[in-house]
């Protein structure tokens, strides 16, 4: 886990290159947990599955689509084909790193995929199953995580491109 409080001026550069770039543009971009190795999202669990069997379901390599630089992995060439139509409705928030901890401004890589909530039509993914339901029944939980998404995004973009945030001026 990596706190991010430190990083708002920090990450101002990366911040920058976001809002430079158009809403489409972006998406090429956003940020994707792939855990620490590899290249697979959501450690291979169907991103559809938790709305259309309301349960965690393990995707297989023979149906997977790319999408954000990462390959995700759908139980059934349904799922995939509904995933390529709209990946965005389907897709975890946070490009799948834990919401409670971004919630408190920081990364915390490690999910686990049994570890969901889908809130508003979104879903949400969490280190752990006391991690989701506290973000569930907390609702500030909700709105911090937003507050502190564009933070924890900036540092993902600056590790992604190299650049090294401690050395980035302090303002």
């Amino acid at each position: 886990m990596r706190t991010v409080n430190w990083m708002r001026a920090a990450g101002m550069a990366a911040a920058a290159v976001i809002a430079a770039t158009s809403a489409t543009d972006a998406l090429a971009d956003d940020p994707v947990n792939t855990g620490y190795f590899g290249d697979v999202a959501i450690k291979g669990y169907d991103p559809v599955a938790y709305f259309t069997q309301n349960e965690a379901v393990e995707g297989s390599p023979k149906f997977s689509h790319r999408w954000l630089g990462a390959t995700w992995h759908f139980a059934s060439a349904e799922h995939r084909d509904l995933f390529m139509q709209s990946p965005a409705q389907y897709a975890p928030q946070y490009g799948g790193y834990c919401a409670d901890g971004v919630s408190f401004g920081t990364v915390t890589t490690n999910i686990d995929p049994k570890a969901w909530r889908i809130i508003e039509g979104k879903l949400y993914l969490s280190y752990d199953p006391g991690a989701a339901e506290g973000f569930e029944k907390n609702s500030n939980k909700l709105a911090e995580s937003k507050k502190h998404w564009s933070e924890v995004q900036s540092v993902l973009v600056s590790e992604k491109a190299g650049t090294d945030w401690r050395k980035m001026p302090k303002q």
